[in-house]
């Protein structure tokens, strides 16, 4: 079975987290979180105890109990995560709108597969998507030029999972 991971970088909302979790958990994949995307309570947990509280129950709302059964990781920078899978042989692939990316259908995901889905609005920065070995984006149909970041992570996922 591939093995797949879900980078989330620099994401704001903690309900996004949690479906992601959420999402994770349907399609076998591990999260990995970085940057100030918010992360569920952890052992040593660096931040305030309340307000580490506060974002676990947020996420809890919607990861329904899978920020306790999908394997997570924090990394405060994108690059020691991008570091890291390129170490364990990931290959590094950015779900972006940018020129020269592959279409989604037409991608063919490695049998070691990280995707990373970066900010709600603004997306991955340029960056980032230097580090990364391809970009893949989601055709659209309709008037409007983006999905949510957990309905397009879900989308990705799914064909990557599946992906013959």
């Amino acid at each position: 079975m591939r093995k797949l991971v879900l980078v989330a970088h620099n994401l704001r909302s903690t309900h996004n987290v949690g479906s992601l979790l959420r999402t994770a958990d349907g399609f076998a994949a591990e999260v990995w979180l970085s940057g100030y995307t918010p992360f569920p309570l952890m052992p040593d947990d660096p931040r305030l105890p309340h307000l580490a509280a506060k974002i676990d129950k947020r996420i809890a709302k919607t990861a329904l109990g899978a920020e306790k059964s999908v394997t997570w990781k924090h990394f405060p920078e994108i690059t020691d995560a991008i570091d890291e899978l390129k170490r364990q042989g990931f290959s590094v692939v950015a779900l972006e709108q940018a020129s020269g990316a592959t279409k989604l259908p037409d991608f063919r995901p490695p049998d070691k597969s990280a995707i990373i889905v970066g900010r709600e609005v603004e997306g991955i920065e340029v960056e980032v998507l230097a580090f990364c070995d391809s970009i893949v984006e989601i055709p659209m149909l309709g008037s409007k030029e983006s999905f949510n970041v957990s309905v397009a992570a879900a989308i990705a996922l799914y064909a990557s999972r599946f992906a013959s």
